[in-house]
């Protein structure tokens, strides 16, 4: 028996434009399974930085993330520790000036 193993292409989903998130429609992150990004060891967390690191919205994908204080997962190619880091970061700037 002969099996097709041409890969159906995902269809695209329709964004709207206007909204705060239209941006996830153009992340590297919808090319792989969500788990990929909520990783449980460092490894895990390497992996998604490097798809992170190579992606055309990571900077804007960082910034809604700290804005949102998302805690979990990687999110523009920062770890939950990374971005408690550069919350912090702002904090003392803030208070500095």
């Amino acid at each position: 028996m002969h099996q097709n193993n041409q890969h159906t292409p995902t269809p695209r989903r329709i964004v709207d434009p206007e909204s705060v998130t239209a941006w996830m429609a153009d992340g590297n992150c919808r090319l792989h399974p969500p788990e990929v990004f909520f990783p449980s060891d460092g490894a895990g967390v390497d992996r998604a930085q490097a798809i992170c690191g190579r992606c055309p919205v990571a900077h804007t994908c960082l910034e809604y993330a700290l804005e949102h204080r998302i805690e979990h997962g990687v999110w523009g190619g920062a770890s939950e520790r990374e971005r408690r880091r550069i919350l912090k970061r702002r904090r003392l700037t803030v208070t500095a000036d």
